[in-house]
């Protein structure tokens, strides 16, 4: 199977790139760009990608790449400060853009040369998007350039012999017009790769491993009801069979009747399952912790002592599996020079040690989207495989400060009324919708009185793939009701306010 390795020097689009490339049927990986030489040929890649980044190739210690890469002989595609990156190593020169014209952010029309394999059929003039500080001013020996704007004359180039490519601009995002097909135009065009990477095939591999890791052993399968731990059951259900049990935990911080509907889904599944109610071990274990990290980690370890404890029970269970997927493991960091955006109870909250020979995680390198592909591969319904996802850590980061019961009762009927009056709205381009319990208190005045009473924040997001989100424009009157219900029917709150910040800066969760 060709694969992408796409080297991250923290862009926040870095994603994007990882997300585009899949959506063009080619499988790719995304990397610290401090991945060693050593690691990087181990893993093989058929071509390179090179993300943007913050930083300038003439700071202290700024990210780079080792020079022997450059000679392999793999066709590489430089992205912004990927693009200045390969400027620099290979003899061109960069400079802080406003030496140039000017310094470039946001839309930008731009020519191209369609004579480049890269820009092959996209049009003489198109719209990019630019963010960027520094600029090339001066090629590499051997190099030409492909593309220019008023205020960035080497905003492409390129060296076919080397099989190297470069762009100042973003082409994974959305704002760039012909981002998809200049992708394209690399990835099957240059490298020649097909569009083998699908879900079905994904489904038939997978399967085969699982089989030949877990042979005759028992596999116990962290469940949580959701569309990620769901599809991981449904696929090492049909890989093992009967060695596979399901254990649900019910933790205390579930939504409202949570517990019980997933309990009714599973109980007629082909499967192991088993519910076990843990909810004073949880709240015990997080009582008067109100720091989101901290949160998340205890969470985690105690999930995994339950899962020791029912695994005693079963009898000898050699692995534990969990609904793990790709943007757990990259917003929990991947690598030394990664940013920690927050850390998975099921990635970076596990503990250091755990009572399992090995943990499977059959979903790690898929998103979302590919995620819900499987499940519909693997036939399981639509009304699970599209169900809107809740955090393994439930409602305890969706409350922010500590967690008392008090506060989990709030929340559950603010979070119910306004899951419930938005699908009876059946209001459009609303992927995920909860309520949020601040630690903010404010005045207010009910029944002719003061109050000083809690604030609910009300949170729905846009997204295809949870990497990026933008907002849902639920309708002024639906909102307007879901407040007036939250403060009539809750005693302890008197504010909704509604969250409208995209992802990023946000992220979707607040916690």
């Amino acid at each position: 199977m060709n694969k992408v390795l796409i080297l991250n020097f923290g862009s926040q689009f870095s994603q994007l790139i990882a997300r585009r490339v899949r959506e063009s049927g080619v499988y790719c990986e995304l990397k610290p760009s401090s991945l060693s030489y050593k690691e990087l040929l181990d893993f093989n890649p058929s071509a390179i990608i090179l993300s943007g980044g913050p930083s300038s190739v003439y700071e202290a210690n700024a990210p780079s790449l080792d020079p022997k890469v450059l000679e392999m002989g793999l066709p590489i595609l430089g992205i912004c400060y990927g693009a200045q990156l390969l400027a620099h190593m290979l003899g061109g020169t960069v400079v802080p853009a406003d030496t140039l014209k000017s310094r470039e952010y946001g839309y930008t029309v731009t020519d191209f040369d369609n004579s480049s394999p890269l820009f092959d059929a996209i049009g003489n003039q198109s719209v990019v998007w630019m963010s960027h500080g520094d600029s090339v001013k001066a090629l590499p020996s051997g190099f030409k350039v492909t593309a220019s704007s008023a205020g960035c004359p080497y905003a492409g180039f390129e060296n076919t012999d080397k099989k190297i490519y470069a762009v100042q601009f973003h082409p994974e995002v959305c704002h760039t017009e012909k981002g998809m097909q200049i992708l394209g135009n690399f990835l099957h065009k240059i490298c020649g790769f097909d569009s083998s990477w699908t879900m079905g095939n994904y489904k038939d591999i997978a399967i085969t491993n699982i089989r030949e890791k877990v042979g005759d052993k028992k596999a116990l399968l962290a469940l949580s009801g959701g569309v990620d731990s769901s599809v991981a059951a449904a696929l090492m259900s049909q890989a093992i069979g009967k060695n596979l049990t399901c254990v649900f935990v019910d933790h205390g911080l579930l939504r409202k009747n949570e517990g019980d509907e997933v309990e009714n889904i599973f109980k007629n599944y082909p499967v192991n399952f088993v519910r076990v109610n843990a909810q004073k071990l949880f709240l015990d274990a997080l009582k008067g912790v109100s720091e989101p990290e901290k949160k998340r980690k205890i969470i985690g370890e105690t999930f995994i002592r339950v899962f020791e404890a029912e695994a005693k029970k079963i009898g000898k269970v050699d692995f534990l599996v969990q609904g793990t997927i790709y943007p757990d493991v990259i917003e929990s960091g991947m690598g030394s020079n990664a940013a920690v955006i927050k850390s998975h109870h099921n990635v970076g909250g596990l503990p250091d040690h755990v009572d399992f020979k090995e943990i499977i995680e059959p979903l790690r390198l898929l998103f979302k989207d590919e995620v819900r592909s499987l499940g519909t591969e693997l036939g399981l319904p639509s009304a699970l495989v599209n169900r809107q996802p809740f955090p393994g850590p439930g409602l305890a980061i969706r409350i922010i400060g500590d967690i008392t019961e008090d506060k989990l009762a709030i929340l559950r009927e603010a979070d119910f009324i306004f899951r419930t009056e938005l699908e009876n709205a059946k209001v459009e381009n609303a992927s995920q919708y909860f309520a949020v319990l601040t630690d903010t208190r404010s005045v207010g005045v009910m029944g002719d009185s003061r109050t000083y009473d809690c604030m609910v924040a009300l949170r729905s997001v846009c997204t295809s793939d949870f990497m990026t989100a933008t907002i849902t424009h639920i309708p002024y009157p639906v909102l307007e009701k879901v407040s007036s219900r939250i403060v009539n029917e809750i005693r302890g709150v008197n504010r909704v306010v509604y969250d409208i910040t995209a992802k990023p800066p946000a992220t979707v969760e607040w916690e």
